[in-house]
């Protein structure tokens, strides 16, 4: 969501949100909330954008050349390297 096309929230949302926020996961009540079970027009990033640091990373050329490969037209190779590394990270726990 741009800020510039947000609306400023009032100070009663502002407390109903942190009231909410304060509260255990099986204290929310989701009951009136539909079920989403097709995500088909679902979009990634729209809400949450993690915070992304540049850095200079050497990699091995093999390792660089493979993800490249496996990406179509070899872009978006990098977000596939980091989605290797998040997932090595959440499976070491």
């Amino acid at each position: 969501m741009k800020m510039a096309t947000s609306s400023s929230i009032t100070a009663a949302q502002t407390a109903e949100l942190e009231a909410l926020a304060a509260l255990p996961e099986d204290q929310i009540n989701t009951r009136d909330l539909p079920e989403q079970q097709d995500w088909t027009g679902a979009r990634r990033g729209v809400f949450f954008r993690p915070i992304k640091k540049q850095l200079t990373l050497r990699l091995d050329a093999d390792l660089i050349d493979w993800f490249k490969a496996h990406a179509p037209n070899g872009e978006g190779y990098q977000t596939s390297i980091n989605a290797a590394l998040r997932e090595y990270v959440a499976g070491r726990g």
